[in-house]
């Protein structure tokens, strides 16, 4: 169910009125970046899963799995180690056969061994699939060492620890390990970690240009790729990452515009900016992606 030789969005999370998950539109925000060729992951950084609540995750969990996506990724990772375990126990209980996606929990300034615990402590607890998340600027200042990642693999094999998703940077130039897949997230990295052997990436802004995002990783066109990276870079410009991207599809559905506190809108100076980079680069929003 999850083919990590791909490329991902980081799929953003669409909220009803009173702010509580709006989990059919989430999913057919999923389906349509999806029919454009980028497979959606669930429930990650972007998707503001640290503020949805856990009954809210496992409703979305259970209407994925009523859905046929070519492959899917689900972000499991909370704070609360119990919290972890239980969403990927029910996930495998409602039949889920992919990897789940998982960072450090975002608190404590975590050392190896304490980061080697609690990813050992849910392997003893519930055997499953993860792609770990390297991702320090959210995860306590904490970043994946090529030595902890190895320790992980040696005490529980490629089977279950099958990849990363590194958004550090510090790692998907220099680790290299056997059937263990290697994404970056961002993707103006995408080609060199594809020639160095890695196999995507996960990203917020492939759902921004998915048609580009699938024609550079199959074809590999130098001219898309810069492309692709300018539009990247708009976004990284406006120092909001994932308040731009819900800014860009609020543009077409106003649901969009929902986030969970403490997330708040981006502002009049910076949408505008946004625009005019945009612009530049003579890029418009694809049609349909936000309907």
């Amino acid at each position: 169910m999850t083919n990590l030789n791909s490329i991902f969005s980081a799929s953003v999370s669409l909220l009803n009125a009173d702010l509580s998950l709006d989990v059919d539109a989430t999913i057919q925000h999923g389906l349509n970046v999806e029919k454009s060729g980028v497979s959606p992951a669930f429930l990650g950084s972007t998707s503001m899963s640290q503020l949805i609540e856990l009954s809210d995750k496992k409703k979305l969990i259970k209407q994925i799995l009523k859905h046929k996506f070519k492959s899917v990724l689900i972000g499991t990772g909370c704070n609360s180690l119990g919290d972890t375990i239980n969403l990927i126990r029910y996930s495998l209980d409602q039949g889920y056969k992919g990897a789940f996606l998982v960072m450090n929990p975002a608190y404590y300034s975590p050392e190896d061994l304490g980061v080697f615990n609690f990813f050992s402590t849910i392997q003893k607890s519930v055997r499953c699939k993860i792609v770990l998340y390297n991702f320090s600027k959210l995860g306590a200042g904490y970043a994946f060492s090529s030595e902890i990642v190895k320790k992980l693999i040696n005490e529980f094999g490629t089977e279950t620890f099958v990849g990363m998703k590194d958004s550090t940077g510090n790692c998907w130039e220099n680790l290299k390990i056997n059937n263990f897949s290697m994404l970056v997230g961002n993707e103006i990295n995408l080609l060199k970690n594809l020639s160095l052997g890695g196999t995507g990436c996960i990203s917020a802004t492939t759902q921004i240009c998915p048609s580009l995002a699938k024609k550079v990783f199959e074809k590999k066109d130098r001219k898309d790729f810069e492309k692709m990276c300018a539009i990247r870079r708009a976004f990284d410009a406006t120092q909001n990452l994932v308040t731009a991207v819900h800014y860009f599809l609020s543009i077409n559905d106003s649901r969009y515009e929902r986030m969970l506190p403490p997330l708040t809108p981006l502002n009049k100076e910076k949408q505008k900016n946004l625009l005019s980079d945009l612009k530049k680069i003579g890029f418009y929003p694809e049609k349909n992606i936000a309907a």
